[in-house]
């Protein structure tokens, strides 16, 4: 690799660890599509982006956990629903066309940014959303269905964990945040381990991502705690609105591809 590389590989590190922290996302959204703009493959990309995520959710979590921010027991109670289901959503992902999904996704991110506001709007009105279900059955159904539509969309389950902690659990947006970033290191490992068996991941650029977000993370999770609360949270929803607008602009790009090739390859 040369030099400009590596530094662009630390600095698209940083940058996703720096919103790992913030905003309790791995950055495979960052990481993946600059990977595959550098000239890798998207398998390569990927796979590297997955390791780079462990070691930067790994970092943000230890940190969290010794400030006393996070609940290892409420990650387990998340990350092992997430992690069974997420293997069924990438079963059925491939029973889809890629454009699809991505516009399923795109719509699922803009959902998001609603759910963010409706327990406070619900507690408003006096229904509380957490009396629906037992706190361990709202944990399970929280962390089995962002695994299922992580791996149905093929993204980390923070994007879609965040929001649904908030409106099942009652939790605060910074508990989310912190704790989906603890659950976002056991997905990694799983990912991590599948990729490493397949041999698809690129360990030195993968460790210089991973490096560079150790440093990001660092920073992001000290400094999540001093943000107030409604800051952190059109922070998350202005992330999601920008991801939603990249996501439709390739589902478009995806559909006008497929369309192309359909009618240069049908038959007459």
């Amino acid at each position: 690799m040369e030099t400009q590389d590596i530094i662009l590989l630390i600095l698209g590190g940083l940058f996703s660890g720096t919103l790992a922290g913030f905003l309790g996302i791995g950055g495979g959204v960052v990481l993946v599509p600059m990977m595959v703009a550098f000239g890798y493959t998207p398998v390569q990309s990927v796979a590297t982006s997955s390791l780079a995520i462990l070691v930067t959710s790994t970092a943000g979590s230890i940190q969290n956990w010794r400030m006393g921010f996070l609940s290892w027991r409420q990650v387990i109670l998340l990350g092992i629903p997430a992690v069974i289901m997420a293997q069924a959503g990438a079963f059925l992902a491939s029973r889809f066309l890629s454009y699809m999904l991505l516009t399923g996704f795109g719509i699922l991110l803009l959902s998001n940014i609603y759910l963010v506001q409706l327990r406070k709007q619900l507690v408003n009105k006096g229904a509380d959303p957490v009396q629906i279900m037992t706190p361990l059955a709202a944990r399970l159904v929280t962390g089995g269905l962002a695994g299922f539509l992580a791996g149905l969309f093929g993204v980390g389950g923070g994007v879609i964990m965040v929001p649904l902690q908030i409106l099942l659990l009652g939790n605060a947006i910074k508990t989310a945040i912190q704790t989906s970033l603890g659950v976002i290191v056991l997905t990694a490992i799983s990912s991590s381990a599948g990729h490493a068996a397949a041999g698809n991941i690129l360990p030195i650029q993968g460790l210089i991502l991973g490096g560079g977000g150790l440093v990001g993370v660092q920073f992001s999770t000290r400094f999540l705690p001093k943000l107030p609360d409604r800051a952190v949270s059109i922070l998350f929803r202005s992330m999601l609105l920008i991801l939603s607008v990249y996501i439709f602009i390739q589902a478009w790009q995806d559909y006008n591809a497929a369309s192309v090739s359909y009618i240069l390859f049908k038959k007459p």
